[in-house]
Parts: structure tokens; C-alpha cells; sequence
């Protein structure tokens, strides 16, 4: 379905977002922090609130944000919990492990690595910062293929 911006669906952003998407690909690289400052900054100092909302965004709502934040600081090495949700969003799209493996990604620069992964949701039409619920009601009113599909949602 046809956005003013383009396509979800057909890996075309709609709307704010620029990034041309090619499927198996990431939209950005590890080290484009910047493009994204204030992110990049809340990454920084606060990586257990950008976790929790890539986090909702996976589970696909079943895990709220705040609960996902809280488990992430709770951790003894949340960079092994950071990995398994960064393996679980190349799934979702397709992506390469590169530069490196998810656990040396998120073990080396957890920082990079948040970034990254909120910045593929934003170039993929998903603004992780809505939390899941929001951004189905905002496919639902721009008449958007949702990027990613629920378990039980069909057309």
C-alpha cells in the first residue's frame, strides 16, 4: 500500500525516513552513531531505555518496554542479552552478522550496537520510541503494509 513516501513493504521508507532499504542489508553501519544524535545520546547514557524499546518492537508488544528495560539493567552481562535480541532482529530482516558476531558487537560497543538496531527500525518505517501498539495504529491509519507482520495479523 502506497504511502507519500513510498512503500514499506517494497523496502521503499515512507514518510520522514531516507534510507533506501535493500533486503539483507543493514541501512546504516555500525559505527554511524552520529546519524541519529539524539539517540546516539540516550544510547549512551541511558542503553537499558533504547533496549527496551528495540525490545517491544521484536517481541511484537508481548514484552513492554519498560519491563525489557528493566531485565536489560538486571543483568550480569547485558551484552549477552543485547546479543540475543540483535540475532533475533537480523531474523526479522534478513540482515548479515557483520561486521562481527552479535556477542562481540554488543560486548565491544553496546553503545554502536543500540544505535544501529534503532536506527534499521526507524529506516524500515518503525519509530521504536512509539512502542509496538502505536506504530500498528500508525500503519493502520497511513493504510501501510506493516514491515513486520504479528503473529495472527493477516490481510
Amino acid at each position: 500500500m502506497k504511502s507519500k513516501g513510498g512503500d514499506v513493504s517494497e523496502g521503499k521508507p515512507a514518510g520522514e525516513y531516507t534510507k533506501e532499504v535493500v533486503s539483507g542489508q543493514w541501512t546504516t553501519g555500525l559505527w554511524d552513531c552520529r546519524e541519529d544524535g539524539s539517540n546516539c545520546l540516550q544510547s549512551c547514557f541511558c542503553p537499558c531505555v533504547t533496549f527496551g524499546q528495540i525490545a517491544e518492537i521484536i517481541d511484537r508488544g508481548t514484552t513492554p518496554s519498560t519491563v525489557a528495560s528493566i531485565l536489560y539493567c538486571g543483568q550480569r552481562c547485558p551484552c549477552l542479552y543485547g546479543s540475543l535480541y540483535r540475532t533475533k532482529l537480523r531474523r526479522l530482516f534478513s540482515l548479515p552478522e557483520a561486521p562481527y558476531s552479535d556477542l562481540v558487537v554488543h560486548s565491544c560497543c553496546c553503545i554502536c550496537s543500540l544505535s544501529q538496531e534503532y536506527r534499521e527500525f526507524k529506516n524500515r518505517g518503525i519509530n521504536p520510541s512509539l512502542g509496538w501498539e502505536a506504530n500498528v495504529e500508525k500503519w493502520k491509519a497511513e493504510g501501510l503494509t506493516p514491515p513486520i507482520i504479528a503473529d495472527g495479523m493477516s490481510r
